[in-house]
């Protein structure tokens, strides 16, 4: 026992007194979960894996703007919500490479996965105290399913920022209410400016905002009344001046958008949603599941996941009531209290939209803030194995339980490791097709959707791509300066994927007036050129 520090009573739902700065075992075990962790993410990174698309190289283009001088955009191209501040962390980086890449424009996600990595692992500790604990937290978090790793380093818009923010957000809050001395101000200030930053970003984080606030007010109401309150409200302001900003000089309401991303503007059966919202989501969200699927014996979490809600609010809010000689118990419990409704807000949120009904795989994304919330709803599993408490059959079970959830994570990380030669492989069949296109002169292109950004982007703007649907009219254009610059090209070529319906409307219009365009065909593409 480190001299200073008091022992405090070891309820189940106590946090035990902090050892000072040396590190122990676990510690040491936890720093090689992290490295493991990152180091499963830079092999993923080095097989192009998960697989890019045109939404991500939007993301990139925008950098690519902002590192050229040329544009500064404050939402992503094509609509009026979810905030680049993706790209603007790139942007240095294609400065400093002289000029975009992939690996390049995930760097900052990577980076990001790191910080919430460390800051979950912090934010376990202060809730708990128990260091073996945060090691089965950082060693879940340092694991990776397919759509777990997709919000964690594909630059699409939000994601891999909100986790991160999520986190910072609870730490910043016990530390304020514990009372630390030292930096209160600058503590205040910065979870001001990340609230408001994060209304910019992506308003998914929301529920953490409110939860992780209310535990301020809740402690600290007499000191938000002063200085504190002052100084929180101007960094809020500042975090969201960008969003504050546009909003004003357009008059335009961003929730609008959002509520109709969101479905508000499209209707799913209850059914379908109850399924997409409960069933799926959940296993799919957290990272027990495979690529773009969940096997019957995968959706167990579904089935967990409310029970360890409950349990965990119901510890927390006893732990908040217990009178203690110490604020870091209750603070501890209200915290994790705040987490557990936030993951509930989240989780309500996704079901009642018409996404978790429409497209319930790929929609699960929603859920990926439930991640912060994971060590408050171990926690109450995890304090029956340590203290021994309970009926008989409670170690057991929390034992089975911890054992599954492990167990079902890794097995999803092996599903989705076993993906990235295909992505590579894919990747460099794409390479080819930005290097023949570039030997054959073409400058300008027709393509689908899910061509052209990523087509433009990969070839630094050096191929200009316009979309075009499946029966050949245009399509949607997230950056209408690309459709304009083809248009006024004299013969533009087009580029469909092998076996597309793309490619299958080009070959019927090729077999009806043969001679008018040459077919070079790649692996995996063809590209229709003019004579």
């Amino acid at each position: 026992m480190t001299a200073g520090v008091r022992e405090q009573p070891r309820g189940a739902d106590s946090p035990r007194p902090r050892p000072g700065t040396r590190f122990g075992v676990p510690d040491w075990l936890t720093g090689l979960a992290v490295l493991a962790g990152v180091g499963y993410r830079l092999w993923l990174l080095g097989h192009a894996a998960p697989p890019t698309n045109s939404d991500e190289a939007t993301m990139g283009l925008a950098a690519l703007h902002i590192a050229r001088g040329e544009g500064f955009p404050v939402w992503f191209y094509g609509q009026q919500y979810m905030g680049t501040l993706e790209a603007y962390l790139a942007a240095p980086v294609f400065a400093l490479a002289g000029g975009p890449s992939l690996l390049g424009l995930r760097l900052p996600t990577l980076a990001l996965y790191v910080l919430f990595l460390l800051l979950t692992w912090r934010l376990t500790l202060r809730l708990t105290g128990d260091r073996w604990f945060g090691l089965l937290v950082v060693a879940l978090l340092a694991l990776g399913s397919d759509r777990v790793i997709k919000n964690q380093l594909i630059a699409g818009g939000g994601y891999p920022e909100m986790n991160a923010a999520g986190a910072a957000l609870a730490v910043l809050a016990v530390d304020l209410v514990v009372g630390r001395p030292g930096w209160r101000r600058v503590r205040w200030a910065a979870w001001g400016f990340l609230a408001g930053l994060m209304l910019w970003v992506d308003p998914l984080v929301l529920p953490y905002v409110v939860a992780t606030g209310a535990v301020l007010v809740g402690f600290r109401r007499r000191e938000l009344r002063g200085a504190a309150g002052a100084l929180l409200g101007a960094a809020a302001v500042l975090g969201a001046a960008t969003l504050l900003l546009h909003s004003l000089l357009t008059g335009r309401n961003p929730l609008h958008a959002v509520l109709a991303a969101g479905g508000a503007d499209a209707s799913a059966g209850w059914a379908d949603r109850l399924h997409g919202g409960l069933l799926l989501g959940p296993p799919l969200g957290m990272g027990f599941c495979g690529p773009g699927r969940c096997a019957t014996w995968q959706l167990w979490w579904a089935y967990a996941l409310p029970v360890l809600l409950v349990l965990a609010a119901v510890t927390a809010w006893r732990a908040m009531r217990r009178p203690s000689a110490e604020p870091a118990p209750r603070v501890a419990a209200a915290v994790r209290l705040a987490l557990v409704l936030a993951a509930v807000a989240t989780l309500a949120a996704y079901t009642v939209s018409s996404t978790s009904g429409r497209t319930p795989v790929e929609s699960s994304r929603y859920l990926s803030c439930l991640l912060i919330s994971l060590p408050a709803l171990l926690w109450p599993v995890w304090t029956v194995l340590r203290n021994r408490t309970g009926p008989r059959l409670a170690r057991p079970v929390a034992l089975v339980l911890l054992a599954a959830t492990l167990g079902s994570a890794v097995s999803a990380t092996g599903q989705a490791a076993r993906t990235a030669p295909a992505s590579r492989a894919a990747e460099a069949r794409h390479a080819e097709l930005v290097s023949t296109l570039r030997q054959l002169g073409v400058r300008h292109v027709r393509a689908g959707y899910w061509t052209c950004n990523r087509l433009t982007f990969a070839s630094a703007e050096q191929v200009i791509c316009a979309v075009v649907d499946d029966t050949l009219r245009p399509g949607f254009d997230r950056y209408p300066a690309y459709r304009r610059e083809v248009d006024s090209a004299a013969a533009p070529a087009w580029v469909a994927p092998t076996g597309s319906s793309l490619a299958a409307s080009l070959d019927e219009r090729l077999r009806a007036a043969p001679g008018t365009r040459e077919l070079v065909t790649l692996d995996g593409w063809r590209i229709y050129l003019p004579r």
